[in-house]
């Protein structure tokens, strides 16, 4: 479970996160990235829909995608908000599709290195 200080908890961020936010577009979740100022807690955000599934599905793809947050933040990714959307597909993604969406979203905005050898095969493992 994400940490008080790594949540979004309020829909006022929500909405300016995803609207000035740099868009990230995968085959299952769409990301947005916002930088803040340095030093700072990186905090993270989740946005599943009723078009992802019933509410045993939608709980699922959210605690992966916190999973996969959570994981980024191990690493030691601060200074960013970040809102993911699940898109109606990912309830049928795979754990390592959907965390490696996550993180090369953070990836492709730099706000992350690039996986290392190790981080691939345990996602083939996965």
């Amino acid at each position: 479970m994400l940490a008080k200080a790594n949540r979004i908890t309020s829909a006022d961020d929500y909405r300016v996160i995803v609207r000035r936010g740099a868009k990230v577009a995968g085959a299952h979740t769409v990301s947005y990235v916002r930088s803040r100022e340095s030093g700072t807690d990186a905090r993270f955000g989740f946005i599943v829909s009723k078009k992802v599934g019933t509410a045993v599905r939608r709980n699922r793809v959210r605690r992966r995608l916190k999973a996969a947050c959570h994981e980024a933040l191990a690493d030691g990714v601060t200074g960013i908000d970040v809102v993911v959307r699940a898109l109606p597909g990912a309830a049928d993604a795979s754990w390592p599709a959907l965390r490696a969406e996550v993180l090369d979203a953070l990836v492709r905005r730099g706000w992350r290195s690039a996986p290392t050898d190790s981080d691939s095969r345990a996602a083939a493992r996965a």
